[in-house]
């Protein structure tokens, strides 16, 4: 019953900053649109904190709540991984202030950003359903820890 309920309220947390990361990815599109709209620097500092700090420790909260929500569902646990490896991974591909070539390369970190949202979109849907929040063939709950 314990091992139900811990599994039950990291799914909700699973849910909640997964949700968090979908939404701010899209505040960041919006404020990296601003500034390069001419909205100056406060458009440019609004979107590194909202990337660097909201949505990058979301995606650290998404993987320690996946592994306790889906231990042993490894798949699941897996994917809440695989967003917090495509978030720090999407991070490295910006330019860096004191070079800002190979615009081709840094392209790709708007890529991944909608990568990073679409895997997070995933993964509350899953929440979603998992906790019966939403229509739908429920999946497969973890198996709880042996006692």
């Amino acid at each position: 019953m314990v091992a139900r309920m811990r599994n039950r309220v990291a799914t909700w947390i699973n849910l909640v900053f997964a949700s968090i990361v979908v939404i701010g990815v899209f505040f960041q599109a919006y404020f990296i649109a601003a500034y390069a709209s001419g909205a100056g620097q406060g458009a440019l500092d609004a979107h590194g904190f909202t990337g660097g700090l909201i949505i990058h420790a979301s995606e650290l909260i998404v993987l320690i709540s996946g592994l306790v929500a889906f231990w042993r569902y490894w798949k699941w646990a897996g994917v809440s991984a695989l967003l917090f490896v495509f978030g720090t991974v999407q991070i490295f591909l910006a330019p860096p202030d004191d070079d800002p070539a190979s615009g081709w390369v840094h392209g790709l970190h708007g890529l991944f950003a909608l990568l990073v949202a679409l895997l997070a979109a995933v993964i509350a849907n899953h929440d979603l359903k998992l906790l019966g929040l939403r229509r739908g063939p429920r999946p497969v709950e973890a198996p709880p820890p042996p006692a």
